[in-house]
């Protein structure tokens, strides 16, 4: 099976870790470098995608609960000179998968601690349509930083019927690069 990276995007929607409430708790992703914070039990699933015409393995790990499925993706990028085009491409994907949503507010940046401060290092929030037509609306991260000579890039995202931006902050705030 010849996996997109829209596809592996509707793949993380299918990851359920069902909890009736946010119950947030720290999760290690040691192959990742990265701590994140998540509001319930996570599955994991790791895809071939292709992120800006270069083969990668795309791991995510991502749960629902209280109707928001949370999401985050890695990926580590031989080439450190593809690292803005990758993360371009990365959103346009996500964006894609929406419908062509634009983004409803202007960007932001979005760089944690220990990141690159890279123009295609933001935060978006987006509306369109999920897998099943009904409205969506994805509170999105996109970064990146240096490992040895690679790159590993980052993405998290929250899909929720409305927008719930303070549960997007929360859970944006948890991601933690040692």
């Amino acid at each position: 099976m010849n996996w997109t990276l829209t596809g592996a995007a509707s793949a993380l929607l299918g990851l359920v870790a069902c909890s009736p409430a946010l119950n947030w708790r720290s999760v290690a992703l040691p192959e990742a470098a990265l701590t994140i914070t998540l509001p319930c039990k996570p599955d994991h699933a790791t895809r071939k995608v292709e992120l800006a015409g270069t083969p990668v393995d795309l791991s995510m790990v991502g749960c629902e609960a209280d109707g928001a499925t949370f999401a985050v993706s890695h990926a580590t990028l031989a080439d450190p000179a593809q690292t803005g085009v990758a993360l371009a491409h990365w959103r346009a994907a996500v964006l894609a998968r929406l419908g062509g949503a634009q983004a409803q507010a202007h960007e932001v940046p979005f760089v944690p601690r220990n990141a690159l401060p890279l123009p295609q290092s933001v935060r978006t929030v987006a509306q369109g349509k999920g897998p099943d037509g009904q409205a969506v609306t994805a509170q999105a991260v996109w970064f990146a930083r240096t490992v040895g000579p690679q790159m590993q890039l980052y993405h998290a995202v929250v899909y929720t019927p409305k927008p719930r931006p303070e549960v997007a902050d929360t859970f944006f705030s948890g991601l933690v690069l040692p």
